[in-house]
């Protein structure tokens, strides 16, 4: 090694500095072979054969020209604070002319596949040619997972990093699926049916025969929910830290994984639901039921905020499109049929199809693509013409297909921020690749799929800090944060000033609806009229404050406080039904005393008694 760099001369001991030899002052050139006589930037061979094949951002260099119009600090004397104010605004100014070439990265197109002409498909791309065509690190998204106990369900993690699945006879197992690594794995000995993570992938819920049932990380049983009777279908609202679960029992129920509390319960009346999803813009519950009938659901609503028929036999498959901001649903039958419906505008499907195979499971991918899973093969359709108004029922271009001959298909997912495709069969899972399927910029403050420890916990009590109440789940998402509208209700009080009816005083809010008694109003007004009158010789109207303090002089202010707080207003129908029983037992006593004395004779019984209201 040694020999190497002396060789190459890549590293040289520093010189002295020594003074010209004789030689040197006569003008003799000085030998080339030995070393440089000065020591200084220019001995060091090394320094500049790096910076001549790169170089530095823009960002980074100390020498690009600034930008023009600067602030200009020389009103400051101190010459060093002066610079480094200089220097910070500098800086500032490249960053934001930097900012256009960093939003251009958000502008660019889905890396969808494409052809050369009109005779050759997409479809007909096989996935052995995208993974050689993906490269090295995409081509690991191609996976086959065979294993015993399907068929099998997955779902992933928020960032797309962490997996987690489960089989129908018990078999339950979370794990990073990019690095391998497995965090848990169980074995319930028992009917499972779906799979959810929670806020993060620290926590799993699992729909078992019973109950449902959340494990840590590690597999450790945490809770037995037991309020969730034999669940189907799990679904978890990571901005409110709602689980919601549906099962046999035909009730949907909304789970607050951060108090315990159980939320909400509402009785859907259609049977055992089996099909569900969530509307991830805000954060509604899609529900498909043995009938053919699609509902939506909030926490605040006891009754559906939508329903319609969707198709003629059970709903099989729904998801909603999360590139669209959930303007688009995709409903899937026992009959075959796909439809695609505007969530703005429930008068008709937009594009309708048929499948082979009957039923078909589906999903929408970041990017708006769309994945039916039906018999034995999952096609992927793309975008605008899904969503085109389409009146025959013709299936649209298809994009990308895949054979799974291990049938029943019961799940399909995608990665997010990756174009991965996983689908869940009899005999395992299978992950094949759909390029431009994924979203390929992340937002790290939502999820981040290199995050560490450190912040995977501020963002977690971050989440925890903005929790949304679930009250605010509506329909319209927008009206969170609105101002609300003048209201336009006034009272013929206010008529002449076009008072709001809510900024109107108690008293005359009171009188406007009916409710104050005039009869205990007429004493109190006639002395105010009454001190009025004494008090002011002009006639000017005292404000209520002044009559108060008026009032208070030389009295106890505490004993007129409690009795102004225990003088009410308001007619209340229980205090006047008690004033009446009271008045009719007092009436019933002094009939018995004057009956004892013999100053009344006892009422004679009649047959007319028992049809007298008592």
């Amino acid at each position: 090694m040694d020999s190497l760099f002396a060789k190459a001369n890549a590293i040289q001991p520093l010189s002295k500095h020594k003074k010209p030899s004789k030689q040197g002052r006569q003008g003799k050139k000085p030998d080339s072979k030995k070393a440089p006589s000065k020591a200084g930037p220019s001995s060091d061979r090394t320094l500049t054969s790096v910076a001549q094949n790169t170089s530095l951002p823009k960002s980074l260099r100390p020498t690009s020209p600034p930008p023009e119009n600067l602030p200009k600090h020389t009103h400051i004397k101190d010459l060093k604070l002066r610079t480094q104010l200089n220097r910070q605004a500098a800086h500032a100014a490249r960053i934001k002319t930097l900012l256009q070439d960093a939003e251009l990265l958000l502008a660019d197109d889905a890396g969808l596949m494409q052809v050369e002409n009109d005779m050759e498909k997409t479809w007909r791309v096989g996935q052995d040619e995208i993974v050689k065509g993906a490269g090295q690190e995409g081509s690991r998204g191609r996976q086959e997972w065979k294993l015993d106990g399907g068929p099998y369900r997955s779902r992933y993690s928020r960032n797309g990093r962490h997996l987690a699945i489960v089989g129908s006879t018990g078999h339950v197992a979370t794990f990073d699926w990019q690095t391998g690594t497995i965090h848990a794995e169980l074995q319930l000995q028992e009917t499972c049916r779906d799979i959810t993570f929670l806020q993060d992938q620290s926590f799993f819920a699992v729909a078992q025969k019973k109950y449902a049932f959340i494990y840590d990380r590690d597999g450790v049983e945490l809770h037995r929910l037991k309020a969730h009777v034999e669940p189907t279908r799990l679904e978890f609202l990571p901005y409110h830290w709602l689980l919601a679960s549906v099962g046999n029992t035909g009730y949907l129920k909304y789970q607050d994984t951060s108090t315990g509390l159980l939320v909400a319960e509402h009785r859907t009346k259609a049977g055992a639901c089996r099909t569900m999803a969530q509307n991830r813009h805000n954060a509604v519950i899609h529900l498909g039921h043995q009938n053919g009938v699609v509902s939506l659901w909030t926490p605040n609503l006891s009754h559906p905020a939508v329903q319609l028929l969707a198709h003629l036999g059970p709903v099989v498959g729904l998801s909603v499109d999360p590139s669209t901001g959930g303007r688009y649903m995709a409903s899937s039958g026992a009959d075959g049929t796909v439809k695609v419906w505007d969530c703005r505008n429930w008068k008709g499907a937009v594009r309708e199809w048929t499948t082979r195979g009957g039923g078909a499971e589906l999903e929408w991918s970041a990017k708006g693509a769309l994945a039916v899973a039906s018999g034995g093969s999952v096609n992927v359709y793309t975008k605008p013409s899904i969503q085109a108004p389409f009146a025959p029922k013709v299936a649209p271009p298809l994009y990308l297909t895949h054979p799974a001959p291990h049938r029943p298909l019961t799940s399909v997912r995608f990665c997010p921020f990756q174009d991965i495709l996983t689908i869940g069969h009899n005999a395992g899972l299978s992950s094949i690749l759909a390029p431009g399927s994924g979203e390929p910029n992340f937002d790290s403050t939502e999820a981040d799929p290199f995050e560490g420890k450190r912040t995977r916990r501020e963002r977690e009590v971050k989440g925890l800090l903005d929790k949304i109440q679930p009250d605010m789940i509506a329909l319209d998402a927008d009206f969170v944060g609105s101002l609300a509208p003048p209201t336009k209700l006034t009272t013929a009080v206010n008529d002449k000033h076009d008072v709001p009816f809510a900024r109107l005083p108690r008293l005359e809010r009171l009188r406007a609806q009916g409710k104050v008694d005039e009869t205990e109003l007429e004493g109190g007004m006639e002395a105010d009229d009454d001190t009025n009158e004494d008090g002011n010789s002009n006639g000017k109207k005292q404000s209520r404050e002044e009559r108060e303090k008026r009032k208070m002089r030389g009295k106890g202010k505490s004993v007129k406080r409690y009795l102004r707080k225990q003088r009410k207003n308001v007619i209340d129908p229980t205090a006047v039904a008690i004033r009446a029983k009271l008045e009719k037992q007092r009436e019933e006593r002094r009939v018995a005393k004057a009956i004892e004395k013999g100053e009344m004779e006892p009422k004679k019984p009649s047959a007319l008694d028992r049809f007298r209201r008592s």
